[in-house]
């Protein structure tokens, strides 16, 4: 008897589920290797990106922005949390640091929770999205520490920063293809040569995610109208 999922599921949502398989890997070698976990996270947001290339391609189904959302969960709530706990690891020193450097990557976990359950109850068939998107905030950390970006106090003020703004109000308009696929050539970049020219993928990830999350919800024309939101991800 075939599992529940076949003839239900679609090509976009076979790449989704193997995003979320990323996050676990991210998460399990967080660690052990944190650079590797860096890289898994930022292979997952390729798979993030891909998903919604596919659905307009192919036809998305109905569970698709359910599969995304919960992917995202793993690949960009969870995995990167453990990220920053595997940078900060023996630096807490104190009881108050030790509740910091736990609480805020579970309040990262929370928040982008509650950002990917807004994101798919009221913001799908919008050409903007409120709060920075959870890839955003976890490729700029993924891509932070393979820059170098390593100093604790710096990565959990990163950190906290975006809890706060994952669940902003500030409005971000989507990414045109032509962009989306600019920033998945460096992600890829960024994972398969993370050292080239003293990190120079790494860095220009950052720089293209920190440009876009200042200048994007004021300077940003991207907005998708004319080319329309069937089986837009988040």
């Amino acid at each position: 008897m075939a599992p529940r999922f076949v003839g239900r599921l679609g090509i976009a949502d076979a790449v989704t589920v193997g995003g979320a398989a990323l996050g676990f890997l991210a998460t399990a070698v967080a660690l052990v290797d944190v650079r590797l976990a860096a890289q898994f996270v930022l292979l997952a947001a390729v798979a993030d990106g891909l998903d919604g290339v596919l659905a307009r391609r192919f036809g998305g189904t109905p569970v698709g922005p359910h599969l995304d959302s919960l992917s995202d969960v793993v690949s960009f709530g969870v995995a990167p949390a453990m990220v920053v706990m595997a940078v900060i690891e023996g630096a807490a020193t104190g009881e108050g640091r030790a509740v910091l450097a736990f609480g805020i990557p579970a309040l990262f976990v929370a928040m982008a929770v509650v950002r990917l359950g807004l994101y798919t109850a009221y913001d799908t068939k919008d050409t903007r999205t409120v709060g920075v998107p959870t890839t955003l905030a976890a490729t700029t950390l993924a891509a932070g520490i393979l820059a170098g970006i390593d100093d604790p106090v710096a990565v959990l003020s990163i950190t906290a920063a975006f809890c706060y703004l994952m669940v902003s109000p500030i409005r971000y308009p989507d990414l045109l293809a032509r962009d989306a696929l600019l920033m998945g050539v460096v992600h890829v970049l960024a994972v398969l040569v993370p050292g080239f020219q003293g990190g120079m993928f790494p860095v220009a990830l950052v720089t293209l995610a920190l440009a876009y999350l200042v200048l994007g919800p004021r300077f940003y024309w991207g907005e998708n109208e004319r080319h329309g939101l069937e089986g837009k991800r988040s």
